[in-house]
């Protein structure tokens, strides 16, 4: 991720930015983010949930798995907030970030994305789209939402024609939809079922 410590940006009438960048790219990206989010939540109600699942990583079963690995997520993705945060010198109590938190930054990103791959695939080749009750379709929406916001990130993520704010932005985005999505599944798992796989 290419950040600078100013990632404040005013757009001027027609849609340009002060420095004469753009949003029309932005709107691009996040039209082609919408149309992922909405091609997960269609397939996920149109597919036959098989309740089966492929792999579950030594855990005992695919539940435990999710919420393990939904946690391994939610908390790589703070990390990469911190990260972010010391980058843009919006942490406080801390002096400028070295040159190494820039890639671990990166590499934070990565890995929290990685682990959301078998959960995300298993949501909707063995479960699908379900909306059984308020916390489930919450669940269910959050999850096509973020791959949505990931897909429109990685779209402009070496973008110089976006507004500075926009990596921001999307960033913080991602890391609330992730945070979302880990209270309607792993909390609620671990709360009510328990540690299973420790």
């Amino acid at each position: 991720m290419h950040a600078t410590p100013d990632t404040t940006e005013q757009l001027q009438p027609g849609g340009q930015a002060a420095s004469g960048t753009s949003v029309t790219p932005l709107l691009v990206a996040a039209a082609i983010g919408g149309a992922v989010a909405l091609a997960l939540g269609t397939y996920g109600r149109v597919h036959t949930p098989t309740g089966q699942g492929i792999v579950t990583f030594g855990f005992p079963a695919v539940l435990p798995m999710k919420a393990w690995l939904g946690t391994g997520a939610a908390a790589l993705a703070l990390a990469q907030l911190i990260s972010a945060l010391w980058m843009w010198g919006r942490l406080p109590g801390v002096g400028p970030a070295p040159a190494g938190v820039a890639a671990a930054h990166r590499w934070l990103g990565t890995a929290a994305f990685v682990l959301t791959l078998p959960i995300a695939y298993h949501c909707l080749w063995s479960l699908g789209f379900q909306q059984s009750t308020t916390r489930v379709l919450a669940h269910s929406l959050l999850g096509c939402l973020f791959y949505g916001a990931f897909t429109t990130k990685m779209l402009v993520l070496h973008s110089h024609h976006v507004p500075k704010a926009t990596l921001p932005v999307l960033g913080g985005t991602l890391v609330a939809l992730l945070t979302g999505i880990w209270f309607t599944s792993s909390l609620w798992f671990f709360t009510n079922v328990g540690f299973p796989g420790v």
